[in-house]
């Protein structure tokens, strides 16, 4: 079976106090734009959206079947959020994207990407495999859906939450999903969302 190595480079703005991850991208012939979560039916950029806008279409181009790339890139830059995801090498062994398909060839080292992210405050995780992966790396228990677990990390306290899958096969409504991501946002990205024009709240 073929190896893939990770296709995106990891997104990590100095200023990111929020590091979110997933396990690892669809193939390539999913994607609707060259970025983190690129297949169009993943609610990512929707649930994103619905938390900082108040909209989940604001970050969708709904005639293209596509996401604005730009205004997704500079959201982040804005507000400190860092991606990547729990795998760089993975094996899918019938070709999808879901965990349960995909053989972990190599983990990320979240340990050293922290170190490249001084004033990270909070690691989310998206889905199963991803907060699996996490919990074992800093040596926590695995939280539940929605909650979290405080670690430290080289003299840094530090919360590790684990969140639903924004994959659609993930059995619930957007706007749910949302409503969980929201509690990561919060009051972690209070000081992320000061003084910002684009804060729903």
């Amino acid at each position: 079976m073929t190896v893939e190595t990770h296709p995106f480079e990891p997104f990590l703005p100095e200023n990111a106090r929020l590091l979110m991850l997933g396990t690892f991208p669809p193939a390539e012939k999913r994607w609707c734009m060259e970025f983190y979560y690129p297949n169009f039916t993943n609610d990512m950029w929707r649930i994103m959206g619905l938390c900082f806008f108040g909209d989940k279409q604001h970050f969708v181009r709904q005639e293209a079947k596509t996401y604005d790339l730009q205004a997704i890139r500079h959201f982040l830059q804005e507000q400190g959020i860092a991606l990547f995801d729990t795998a760089t090498r993975v094996i899918r062994t019938t070709g999808t994207a879901s965990d349960k398909d995909l053989q972990i060839v190599e983990e990320t080292d979240l340990r050293q990407m922290l170190r490249q992210l001084p004033l990270c405050q909070a690691v989310v995780t998206a889905g199963q495999l991803a907060t699996t992966v996490a919990s074992r790396q800093f040596g926590i228990s695995e939280p539940h859906v929605g909650d979290f677990s405080p670690f430290s990390f080289e003299g840094r306290s530090l919360r590790l939450y684990r969140m639903p899958s924004s994959s659609r096969a993930y059995p619930m409504a957007v706007e749910k999903k949302a409503a969980y991501y929201d509690r990561c946002f919060l009051p972690e990205s209070a000081t992320l969302r000061a003084g910002s024009a684009i804060s729903h709240l």
